[in-house]
């Protein structure tokens, strides 16, 4: 009986962290380029109290046995990299990705990060950066006497400057794949980090060797299906509120045999 009491409770462990991812993608369901997430779980392990193929006492085969289960655990929380909607904006710094890839961009340590934001900023420096100000990688800066700025379906950036009457390629945007987006870590900030799991970035033009082409002037908007995620958080609350009906089961059934007299 205690035994169903633990392994109840890490039912309630496990949908208490669904909830937490669910609750996260919808807080992100208007975030530029988030990808939602999924809590994936598996079976503890089983004690076994007869095998099942072994031979009784009679020299007869057990055909099925008894294993007992104790319980679930969470195994993974895995990004979906499920395109998200386009919306169109008209400003020539908002780029998507239409197919697979990442943006490149250079935080302040020194690192090179990776995004499906492409809701893209100018500074100081005429620098093209991000809304946290980590420029592109390779780093584009646009000359200060520009009037348009056009980027092209292959990365390729130009510019039409003051007094001229032909545009000027001013830098080209590379796009980076990875053979397991998944495995990628989330840091924040639209940014993600290369892992073990995820392999090594292999960057590369826009539109080559499977990577994804730009178009200028969209944003990509968050892949969370608000109705979708709406029922599997009440599927979880369900599941929650089930498991602990089974946590309270096994109290009653203690409480009834410790009141039993002789």
């Amino acid at each position: 009986m205690i035994r169903s009491l633990f392994t109840a409770a890490t039912g309630m462990e496990a949908q208490k962290l669904n909830i937490d991812v669910i609750s996260n993608n919808l807080a992100n369901v208007n975030t530029v380029g988030f990808k939602k997430s999924r809590a994936d779980f598996q079976d503890l392990m089983y004690q076994t109290i007869s095998a099942p193929g072994g031979i009784s006492a009679e020299g007869v085969q057990i055909p099925s046995g008894i294993q007992v289960g104790l319980g679930v655990k969470p195994v993974a929380v895995q990004k979906i990299f499920q395109q998200g909607d386009f919306v169109h904006t008209g400003n020539d710094l908002d780029m998507v990705i239409e197919g697979d890839g990442f943006f490149s961009v250079l935080t302040p340590d020194g690192t090179v990060a990776y995004s499906r934001a492409g809701a893209f900023k100018l500074d100081s420096e005429g620098r093209i950066v991000t809304s946290d100000g980590y420029p592109v990688e390779p780093a584009i800066t646009v000359p200060t006497d520009a009037l348009s700025i056009t980027v092209g379906s292959d990365g390729k950036v130009s510019v039409m400057q003051a007094g001229s009457t032909t545009p000027s390629e001013i830098g080209q945007l590379e796009i980076a794949r990875f053979i397991n987006p998944g495995g990628l870590q989330a840091i924040g900030k639209n940014l993600f980090l290369p892992s073990g799991s995820s392999g090594e970035p292999q960057s590369g033009n826009p539109g080559t060797e499977g990577r994804g082409t730009i178009n200028q002037g969209f944003v990509e908007m968050s892949n969370v299906n608000v109705v979708e995620e709406m029922v599997n958080m009440i599927v979880s609350q369900r599941a929650y509120e089930v498991t602990s009906k089974a946590v309270q089961a096994a109290d009653e059934m203690l409480q009834t045999a410790n009141n039993m007299k002789r």
